[in-house]
């Protein structure tokens, strides 16, 4: 169904040429799924831009060809290449806030897409709309195909965007993190969808994602990126038995889960080398625990040491498997730490009660309330210095909203009510300079860093601005080395400082607004996603340095998120947040080993397991 060759993508950079892709090739057959995994900027979703030729202004496809049957993609005349997006190909974008118009009602956008590739029209077209926002499972669809994307939760904003990716049926799907930004609910409930128009219309589909649970799920053929490059390309079934690749072997050791709850994660020291080069030698040389003399002498050609199982190292020359680096030789996991470790918990550092938020819904030509979406109503829950509490729960249900309410940060907006203390300090009656001092105290970590990173500043001043209004004591070099540091901790190279956010990709963007949150050094961040757009060996060394960062400075974390894998091995506490209001909450292992209220059995029903 689609073929891929010698597919080659560079962008103009102030740094230099980078070679983003070099040398991709794949193909996937009528109704299979082709997975792409690797690290935030390796390369997947410039990869993907690439089949659609989207690229931004400063890339260009060098060489390669891309085919659909006898078609290339890559010598279609534009005029011809639009009637083949949404028609043949369709894409569901990394970053639905940026790819969504935010003047249009949200249906008129899915009837765009079935109007130009259908012959539907008018009140059809419409009707076709709603059922897919239906089938994508937006709550109230009738009500909802006629809101703006500001009016929808992020993961509810993903599914629009699904649904505006499938509203054609295209004959191949390319699928950028599809799931990233869905609880684990809707995630089964969207993979299970694309599985049945899969089977239904031979759909082939790409897959990019960083969740290997959902690529096992999901994946017919896989393909490891690297660096711009595809290091190990095999069957699902082959992948996941015995990765041949260390790169592979170590995003699997860096997997989150109960079992290495107490310890740190296997993280993969150091980041992926700067593409503005050529290279010379193995790409992953100088983070291998298995490099040798001959990882430096050559850029390693791709082997294939097993029937249709390539891997492009060293150490499969001439089909030598058994050198290879196994599971085994990896770390073991951390021992889980005691019960008695988590146990006796400090005094609490945030206190809510009762916490409410209602949002006025207006109607008439005078725009008089008429009722109220009750987004929280009435949460209670508290977080210790130096212990983590999870909010779970799907998407829509209030958690974000609630994050943003102890902050302060719906005043004007919302109908907010309850009580919030931080450290005995009522954040409610607080105003002005005092408001402003207790930013010093509490920091959020947005779940969209593309909107919340200002795009005409540089990343050293995003990360300088909250230092100078928070910590004007500091000086200039003081504030200099701990931007450095901060970059550093989050897994950037220092270069990172003097680029704009949109050369960079989603998870890395996210690492930057993670570095934000944290170079003020408050008492409690509100997480909210933290590690949803990362890869896993990124969010392991996230997850790494914040655990670090708790148990040094005791720091407390409202950590909002629907990676169970994640609060199995982060969390101390659970609560369980449905409509609104919470309806399980708990010491981690209990909620999580023995959950009591149904909608908790159903979440954890939903999680994709390896």
């Amino acid at each position: 169904m689609l073929n891929t060759q010698d597919l080659h993508v560079e962008l103009d950079s102030e740094s230099g040429l980078v070679h983003a892709v070099d040398g991709v090739r794949f193909s996937i057959a009528r109704g299979q799924t082709f997975a792409i995994v690797g690290e935030s900027g390796c390369g997947k979703s410039m990869t993907a831009l690439a089949l659609m030729r989207l690229l931004p202004e400063n890339g260009r496809i060098t060489r390669g060809q891309v085919h659909i049957a006898e078609t290339d993609l890559l010598q279609l005349p534009e005029r011809e290449m639009r009637a083949a997006r949404g028609g043949k190909i369709g894409i569901i974008f990394q970053e639905p806030a940026t790819s969504l118009n935010p003047v249009m009602r949200v249906g008129d956008q899915i009837v765009e897409t079935i109007e130009t590739h259908t012959t539907l029209r008018g009140p059809a077209a419409r009707a076709k709309a709603l059922e897919w926002l239906k089938k994508v499972g937006i709550p109230n669809a009738e009500q909802r195909i006629d809101a703006y994307p500001f009016q929808l939760s992020g993961g509810q904003k993903q599914r629009v965007m699904i649904a505006i990716a499938l509203a054609a049926e295209p004959e191949v799907l390319i699928a950028d993190e599809p799931t990233t930004a869905l609880d684990v609910t809707i995630q089964a409930q969207i993979l299970d969808l694309l599985k049945q128009l899969q089977a239904e219309q031979g759909m082939a589909i790409v897959l990019i994602t960083h969740d290997l649970a959902v690529v096992k799920q999901m994946a017919h053929q896989v393909a490891l990126m690297y660096a711009g490059e595809v290091v190990e390309l095999a069957a699902a079934d082959a992948f996941f038995s015995r990765p041949l690749h260390p790169y592979a072997q170590k995003l699997f050791a860096a997997l989150p889960d109960a079992g290495k709850r107490g310890g740190s994660l296997a993280a993969i020291r150091g980041t992926v080398p700067a593409l503005n080069r050529e290279f010379t030698a193995c790409r992953f040389v100088d983070r291998c625990d298995a490099a040798h003399d001959a990882c430096r002498a050559a850029p390693p050609e791709l082997l294939e040491p097993s029937t249709g199982h390539w891997v492009r190292c060293v150490l499969h020359r001439g089909g030598a498997v058994a050198l290879a680096p196994t599971l085994a030789g990896l770390p073991a996991p951390a021992e889980p730490s005691s019960s008695a470790a988590d146990a006796a918990a400090p005094q609490p550092l945030l206190e809510v009660r009762d916490l409410r938020v209602y949002y006025p819904i207006r109607a008439g030509l005078l725009r008089r309330v008429v009722d109220h979406v009750r987004a929280v109503d009435g949460v209670s829950f508290s977080v210790p210095q130096g212990r983590t509490l999870a909010l779970v729960g799907e998407s829509g249900c209030g958690k974000t909203t609630t994050g943003k309410a102890l902050l302060q940060l719906l005043r004007g907006n919302a109908q907010v009510t309850g009580s919030v203390r931080l450290n005995g300090q009522e954040l409610g009656a607080l105003e002005g300079a005092a408001l402003h001092a207790i930013r010093k105290q509490v920091q959020i970590i947005f779940q969209d860093p593309f909107a919340s990173l200002n795009p005409r500043m540089r990343v050293a001043e995003i990360l300088e601005e909250g230092l100078l209004s928070l910590h004007p004591e500091l000086s200039p070099d003081a504030r200099r080395d701990r931007v450095r540091r901060i970059v550093e901790q989050v897994g950037l190279r220092p270069d990172a400082l003097e680029r704009y956010p949109h050369e960079f990709s989603g998870g890395q963007r996210q690492r930057i607004a993670i570095a934000r949150a944290l170079a003020v050094e408050p008492r409690l961040i509100v997480c909210d996603e933290p590690t949803s757009a990362l890869d896993v060996s990124v969010q392991a060394q996230i997850l790494n340095l914040l655990k670090e960062l708790q148990q040094e400075l005791g720091i407390a974390y409202l950590f909002i998120t629907h990676n169970i894998g994640v609060v199995e091995f982060f969390a101390h506490e659970v609560a369980v947040m449905q409509k609104g209001v919470i309806v399980e909450s708990g010491a981690a292992r209990e909620v999580l080993g023995a959950p009591q209220h149904a909608y908790t059995r159903a979440l954890l029903a939903a999680v994709p397991r390896m």
